[in-house]
């Protein structure tokens, strides 16, 4: 790592910028502003930051942005290890000795390697800053719209837009990172990447610096005390059913339906993933212990890229990058040994009480109701919200025109003669929404030695154990979503329940098509089908191979789940007569033997 030198340079332009390329700057004398130039001898190139205000990191004025005093280089590249990716960004985890990034993780930028501006920005170098409509967008926010670069112009939406909302978060710090450090990772981290996003994207050489965070899979100086520490990364998603009145006709199946379920069908189709999940996140948001404790065995049941567990900052269970051909990197069988030394169980019960434990921080932290909140900030749906954008961009409206000038123009017509304010403030919220409805929460958990200590952190007790445990709670992947994705969040929204729909005529027909099948063979008494779980009750004296067999030529995966007796119903027996007893004492309980309408003692005796 290399020190930032004592040299000036003149303050950024503060106008809206774009920046096709990496940029080379010259030293100037101090300006007024007093900010300084970060330079690498490396790769022969500064970079425009502000002056140090302490040794360890820098800050523009009049913000809150900080920035570390430190260069990484060439040779840094080998203390950081993959850790796992999102569309938009590579994480990496720090594996040395400095202080400094202990306990850290560093965020890197991806670029789409066919030049496509696909990964969280409009720019293929996603290095740009805001645009003019974004600018008249985050108007309120000053700090957000002057900044230079679109890097920074994220981590102060994390700052001043999600940080309010959601509570106390980790926005992070800016770290500089030179030609050669980004290279170096690239190579390095090759081999352990999916290879379907080694094939969409690679690392962004054109970024100046990276996002330095708290390492949350982790508690500060954990690791170097021996202590053990396991931890779950959950994608929550969207917890709420859309009741917008501007939602068509065709797309009504969005009411009753969640939207993760309905892209569960077209990822399938897609192969993007090998089987649909039962994860609701309804149950997760439902506020219920139970339902709650459903939600995580059913994400455990099927991780995707939606549920991780990290032990020590390891990830020991859940997919790398997500996507069909990600692999697992443990079995939940394997999982059971990881978790001894977390868990004191007997062995085949520790994954049970790991997922009670997690169900318990997520019901009792509370960040379920925070997250719902900022969420339903998504009042009109994408349906609504999109009429709203083109009054923005001062654009026709693509979408009216795409439905005529007939079809819903009452229905609309009140959306696009909102004032600019208004119009300002919906897709506004739309667009946190869209954040809150794709960030992450990381939990870490970490066995309390001594239960009568006061600990800095917030515990919980898991009965089947006897075990107390610390626990830290926190939302990452607080991306700030471009306005010009407001167009992909329609069509993919139409993508969807298209799909979900073609699906549900899909199940439909071929239900018809198997009983017209199974119907024509004789011996058959019934068939019941359950969708559900894509399976068919027959009844009779037919051929169980003959029945396969004609299934097979309509549906080739057909197997047989098992053979036996019907289970029949056996005939309701006649109730045997009322037996009159006769009155009791109610002094002794005995039986009366004389009995009269006027209570008697008991005469028994």
């Amino acid at each position: 790592m290399q020190s930032l030198r004592n040299s000036r340079q003149e303050p950024p332009n503060q106008t809206v910028s774009s920046v096709p390329a990496r940029q080379d700057f010259t030293t100037t004398e101090e300006s007024q502003h007093g900010l300084s130039l970060a330079q690498s001898p490396s790769d022969n190139r500064g970079v425009r930051r502000p002056r140090a205000s302490n040794p360890n990191s820098i800050v523009f004025p009049d913000s809150p942005l900080e920035w570390m005093e430190v260069v990484l280089g060439k040779k840094d590249a080998r203390d950081w290890v993959y850790r796992g990716e999102g569309a938009a960004n590579l994480v990496l985890g720090y594996n040395g000795s400095s202080p400094a990034f202990v306990g850290k993780v560093l965020r890197i930028q991806k670029a789409s390697r066919d030049g496509s501006p696909r990964f969280g920005s409009d720019y293929a170098n996603d290095h740009s800053a805001l645009t003019t409509d974004e600018c008249l967008l985050w108007k309120e926010m000053e700090d957000l719209v002057s900044a230079p670069t679109r890097e920074i112009a994220e981590l102060l939406y994390v700052k001043h837009v999600m940080r309010p909302l959601l509570g106390s978060i980790d926005a992070g710090t800016r770290v500089i990172v030179s030609l050669e450090f980004l290279e170096s990772v690239e190579k390095s981290i090759l081999s352990q990447r999916p290879s379907w996003r080694v094939d969409a994207a690679k690392v962004n050489t054109l970024c100046d610096s990276a996002l330095l965070m708290s390492d949350h899979t982790g508690f500060p100086h954990g690791n170097l005390k021996g202590e053990f520490c396991i931890s779950v990364e959950i994608k929550p998603k969207c917890g709420f059913l859309p009741d917008s009145k501007f939602i068509s006709e065709g797309s009504i199946i969005k009411k009753s339906i969640t939207r993760f379920k309905m892209h569960q069908a077209l990822k399938l189709h897609e192969k993007e993933i090998s089987e649909i999940s039962k994860y609701d996140p309804i149950d997760l948001f439902s506020g219920s212990k139970d339902r709650v404790y459903k939600a995580i065995k059913d994400l455990f049941v099927t991780p995707q890229n939606n549920f991780r567990v990290f032990l020590n900052g390891s990830l020991v269970f859940g997919n790398l990058g997500g996507g069909a051909n990600s692999t697992s990197c443990m079995t939940g069988e394997a999982l059971e040994d990881v978790l001894k030394p977390v868990i004191q169980a007997e062995s085949g019960l520790r994954t049970a009480n790991f997922l009670h434990l997690v169900a318990k921080a997520v019901y009792g932290s509370r960040l379920l109701v925070r997250l719902l909140e900022v969420q339903k900030l998504d009042i009109f749906d994408i349906e609504g919200a999109i009429h709203v954008y083109y009054n923005i961009v001062s654009q026709p409206c693509m979408v009216c025109r795409d439905l005529g000038k007939d079809k819903f123009a009452d229905k609309f017509l009140y959306l696009h003669s909102l004032p600019v304010d208004e119009s300002l403030k919906i897709v506004r919220n739309y667009l946190i929404a869209a954040t809150a409805k794709d960030l992450s929460i990381m939990i870490g958990f970490r066995p309390r030695e001594k239960v009568d200590v006061k600990s800095l952190y917030s515990g919980v007790f898991l009965e089947s154990t006897n075990q107390t445990f610390d626990y830290k709670a926190s939302f990452i992947d607080l991306d700030m979503k471009p306005l010009k994705k407001m167009e992909h969040y329609y069509e993919l929204d139409k993508k969807i329940v298209s799909r979900y729909n073609q699906m549900v005529k899909e199940k439909q027909a071929c239900k018809r098509k198997v009983m017209k099948l199974i119907s024509a063979i004789e011996g058959i008494d019934s068939i019941v089908l359950d969708p559900s779980k894509n399976t068919v009750t027959v009844i009779g004296e037919a051929d169980p191979v003959c029945i396969i067999n004609k299934v097979r030529k309509f549906r080739k995966c057909a197997e047989i789940k098992s053979v036996g007796p019907s289970k029949e119903e056996k005939p309701s027996q006649p109730k045997p007569p009322e037996i009159s007893l006769p009155r009791t004492c109610q002094g002794c309980s005995v039986w009366n033997v004389v009995h009269g309408d006027i209570y008697s003692p008991c005469n028994i005796l």
